[in-house]
Order: C-alpha cells, then structure tokens, then sequence
C-alpha cells in the first residue's frame, strides 16, 4: 500500500505539473479529463497485479527481481509512450495489442492529447488483464505467506 499511495502522489504531482505546462502551450484537455481516474485504476489494477506476482516469485527465485529489469526496459519500448502508435506500422498493430499496457496508454493520448474519451473496447483487455493478474497474485500470496516468512 505504501507503494501504491507513493505512487499515487507521484503520479498526481506530476499530473499537475503536466497541465501548467499544458496551460502554458494553450492546451487544456477539460472535456475528456473526467477519464482519468478510470485509466488510473486499470493501471494501478495492473501494476499491482503485476507487481505482487513478481515479487512473491522474487522472494523464493531471487534472479527474478534482475529479469525484471531487463523485461521493463524492453516493454517500454514496446509500448507507445514516447512515440505514436500511428507511427508503428500496421502489420504490427495486433502484435502490439497484446500488451497489455498499450490500450491504457492510448487512452491516456486520447484524453489529455486529442481531449476525447478513451476508445473503452481498448480498455477491456487490460482491464480483465488486470483483474485477473490481481486474483492470481493474491491466490499466490495467500499460498505462499508462510513459506515467505521462512524463507525472508
């Protein structure tokens, strides 16, 4: 949870930065902002799913934590966060989709770029991604608690 509300702060400090600067090119996206908290949960729905299960993995296989390292470095390249997906080309749209964090990205260039509503068929995905991410790491952590205490 300290994470979590870590990067919550982070997160919304940041935002507030974004839109002075925002402010100061003449770009206020106020139409679609009531967007964000919902693409805020799906990517915190992620990032703890995601996170929780890597980090049980981490404690009993201690190389994960190094892998790791490598894996963000590649899937933040793999995801359209400093480029467009328009500028990918098309035959790897639908390869590209299967990441999961690349339709709450888009969703994010919609509502603060374009000042329009997320495309939410994009949204399913990683929605359902992240819901069943956080079911299988918290069945993983419930199982596994008793032997982590042993083994940290």
């Amino acid at each position: 949870m300290i994470i979590v509300g870590s990067g919550l702060v982070n997160f919304t400090l940041l935002f507030i930065t974004m839109f002075v600067v925002f402010g100061f090119l003449g770009h206020l996206p106020l139409n679609a902002l009531h967007w964000i908290p919902l693409l805020v949960l799906i990517t915190l729905g992620l990032a703890v799913g995601i996170g929780l299960f890597f980090g049980v993995l981490n404690v009993f296989i201690r190389d994960v934590g190094q892998v790791i390292n490598i894996v963000l470095q590649f899937w933040f390249w793999l995801t359209p966060i400093v480029y467009m997906m328009s500028i990918v080309p098309e035959e790897y749209h639908a390869t590209m989709m299967f990441n999961p964090i690349v339709g709450v990205t888009m969703g994010f260039h919609d509502v603060l770029l374009y000042n329009r509503a997320p495309d939410l068929s994009l949204l399913a995905y990683p929605s359902i991604f992240g819901f069943v991410s956080l079911l299988l790491s918290m069945t993983l952590f419930k199982k596994a608690s008793e032997e982590m205490a042993d083994v940290l």
